[in-house]
């Protein structure tokens, strides 16, 4: 695949983000990182997207990733410039790296019998949208619940998810992914960066439906919005 060194650059930084943070960057966020102007980045994008290094879900922001022959090749490189002495790629892990094309950071395996905590990382809106802001704190739900496929946890905030059992205070396990299918609960986020906790369904032309399960709310239609994670299971609060 014949890159460009600014094309080798972008496409670094998208994997190096996406690994760090879960989601691609914005085309602000690497124009600012090159010191480049965003037009100049959409074209780039644009570029790798015809020559295979880069894919993205439609109609999703922040969806762009590298394909699989493009994380093939980061590998390859990686590899071989680690040989070098005083050399350090601190985003490459060479037994994950293929991982994060079909699983995007799966989650470990674990035995049912051992101790298992998340990362409790904040708290997500179940009426008006939120912004999300992060903690540290770790929680242990191996004794209440099946956690394997649960990356984090979020407490709801909120009374817009009573009807499906998910009231205010209780914590939602999320399995981290940017895809969702019609009727699955969604961590989404909104632009403006407002984040809420809502059922999610593709609605009429290009728009999306944010589904509360409340009756005296109404759904929020929407142009675009940013998939981050999957509800798989659901603690209460008592």
């Amino acid at each position: 695949m014949n890159l460009t060194a600014r094309q080798n650059q972008i496409v670094k930084y998208i994997y190096r983000y996406r690994k760090r943070n879960g989601m691609a960057p914005t085309l602000a966020e690497i124009a600012a990182e090159l010191g480049i102007s965003k037009v100049t980045v959409h074209e780039h994008i644009s570029q790798l997207e015809k020559k295979g290094a880069l894919e993205k879900e439609p109609y999703l922001s922040r969806s762009t990733k590298l394909t699989r022959r493009m994380i093939r090749m980061l590998e390859k490189t990686f590899v071989e410039q680690s040989r070098y002495v005083g050399y350090e790629e601190p985003d490459f892990d060479e037994d994950t790296v293929e991982d994060e094309i079909e699983d995007d950071e799966a989650p470990a395996e674990h035995d049912p019998n051992t101790r298992l905590t998340l990362p409790l990382v904040g708290e997500i809106a179940a009426g008006r949208p939120l912004e999300a802001v992060e903690s540290n704190e770790l929680v242990d739900v191996a004794e209440v619940c099946q956690a394997h496929k649960a990356h984090y946890m979020l407490r709801v905030r909120g009374d817009s998810m009573i009807e499906d059992g998910i009231c205010d205070g209780d914590y939602v396990l999320v399995e981290k992914r940017h895809n969702a299918v019609d009727g699955e609960t969604v961590v989404a986020v909104l632009p403006g960066e407002e984040a809420t906790l809502k059922r999610f369904y593709r609605h009429r032309g290009k728009k999306f439906k944010l589904q509360p399960a409340n009756a005296a709310l109404k759904p929020i239609i929407v142009d675009a919005v940013e998939v981050r994670g999957v509800v798989v299971g659901v603690l209460r609060s008592y």
